[in-house]
């Protein structure tokens, strides 16, 4: 975890830079989606795998496909091939965080589950002090393509560690009479608890979403008639397959797992949405440095690590809908900071700060409803609660910055000033955080 988040935090800073050097700016929503999108896929069939045969296979596979992927991205001589790099690295990121999920519910008792997440957020601390800044001055003396191959580099090792890891595990799994009357004792266990099990997802059903979501994110990337049809049609496959992914009761916020699923698409996709659109304002007009978009992204992932720490040891006694609804507070006040950062008068560190209260948000929010989401679940299906949410997380992110860049390129198409369409993006944010914590009270556990 602590070397994945090294690459997960240095990869966000160089995308601006990379889309410029690559002639693809118009794509930027494109390529920020299109990992998105990917996740879906990942998050489906890891949810689906780790249910099936437990969480070590589909974590194994998450890794060393993200090795893979940033070696293609690296290696981009079209803003299309980091658009690509960036969809198979979505669909391992979706592997992965859908069984680290599925292992800490399958593993730990719900007393414990909260510090179990608190300790994956703490494995960000270290990599956000150095990640974003160092990409960003790698970036600026070399090149963005310098910090995808050391990240591969830097990757290759935990991928090689969880590998060497699953192949001793099925050794120890194969060692005497003793294993393997134990084994055949899970296997009843697993065949009495199939009945119980979510059905097999249709694997054409995950990639009908996952291609719908990218043609979603192509579509708003211009304003003329063949970007419209690419998003009415990316669109039309979101409306019908998408709900197959999702509890029933969903869209309609019902109460338990299904408002509980909802809510983490709207906060996910408001606070990404921020994430996607405050560096690029910084970048394009601020002309901030890119290291000190880095350290915005280094205090955001501080901020979130500080704020899942504190609600699981100073405020693991409150109930988790309440915590959700203190962070969907922090986040609109988080727009509102990033919409002052619009006004040219303002100094650019204001709307950077926005990423930094943002998190302290989510970091509340998150959490809790993950935790939500396991105590909703039945016994042996947390790894289909754990795809649900990551569907639903990447749902709400391809959503609202969809709106978002079509709000954006809408403005931008009418000869509207740049920062404006920024300050419409940081307005419509306020819409999904407000309704998410209206909304909370609908996901209560029994805390």
């Amino acid at each position: 975890m602590f070397l994945t988040g090294f690459a997960a935090l240095a990869v966000m800073p160089t995308l601006p830079a990379a889309a410029r050097d690559l002639d693809g700016v118009s794509l930027y929503p494109l390529v920020a989606g299109s990992f998105v999108a990917a996740s879906l896929l990942g998050g489906v069939l890891g949810g689906y795998w780790s249910d099936r045969s437990g969480a070590r296979r589909p974590l194994a596979a998450g890794v060393v496909l993200a090795v893979v992927t940033l070696v293609i991205s690296a290696a981009s001589t079209s803003i299309w091939q980091l658009v690509a790099g960036r969809f198979l690295d979505g669909v391992a990121a979706g592997m992965v965080a859908v069984s680290i999920n599925t292992a800490i519910g399958q593993a730990y008792p719900d007393r414990l589950r909260g510090r179990a997440l608190a300790l994956m957020s703490t494995c960000w601390i270290v990599p956000s002090l150095a990640g974003p800044p160092l990409a960003g001055l790698v970036t600026a003396w070399w090149s963005w393509r310098v910090v995808f191959y050391g990240l591969a580099a830097l990757t290759l090792i935990p991928a090689l560690a969880v590998v060497t890891m699953l192949r001793q595990k099925r050794r120890e799994q194969h060692e005497g009479p003793e294993e393997r009357e134990g084994n055949e004792r899970q296997e009843g266990q697993e065949r009495q608890e199939m009945d119980e099990r979510p059905p097999r997802p249709a694997l054409l059903v995950a990639i009908a979403v996952s291609l719908g979501a990218a043609l979603a994110q192509f579509g708003v990337s211009g304003w003329d008639v063949r970007h419209a049809l690419f998003a009415v049609g990316g669109l039309a496959l979101l409306v019908v397959f998408a709900p197959r992914l999702l509890p029933r009761g969903t869209w309609t916020a019902a109460r338990g797992l299904p408002a509980t699923v909802l809510l983490r698409g709207l906060c996910s996709g408001a606070y990404f949405t921020l994430e996607a659109f405050v560096p690029l304002l910084l970048d394009h007009e601020r002309r901030v440095p890119g290291v000190l978009t880095g350290l915005a992204f280094t205090g955001a992932a501080i901020a979130w690590a500080a704020s899942s720490w504190v609600q699981s040891r100073l405020l693991d006694h409150w109930p988790r809908h309440r915590l959700v609804v203190a962070g969907t507070g922090l986040m609109v006040l988080a727009a509102v900071i990033a919409g002052i950062g619009t006004v040219p008068s303002v100094p650019a560190f204001t709307a950077a700060s926005s990423m930094v209260v943002a998190a302290l948000g989510m970091g509340l929010a998150a959490p809790a409803l993950t935790l939500l989401s396991l105590s909703h679940s039945p016994a042996g299906r947390q790894g289909h609660a754990s795809s649900a949410m990551q569907t639903a997380q990447n749902l709400g992110q391809i959503t609202v910055i969809g709106l978002a860049s079509a709000i954006f390129n809408a403005l931008l198409g009418f000869g509207s000033n740049d920062l404006l369409g920024y300050a419409a993006v940081f307005a419509l944010l306020v819409v999904p955080i407000t309704l998410a914590g209206l909304l909370a009270v609908r996901a209560r556990g029994g805390d």
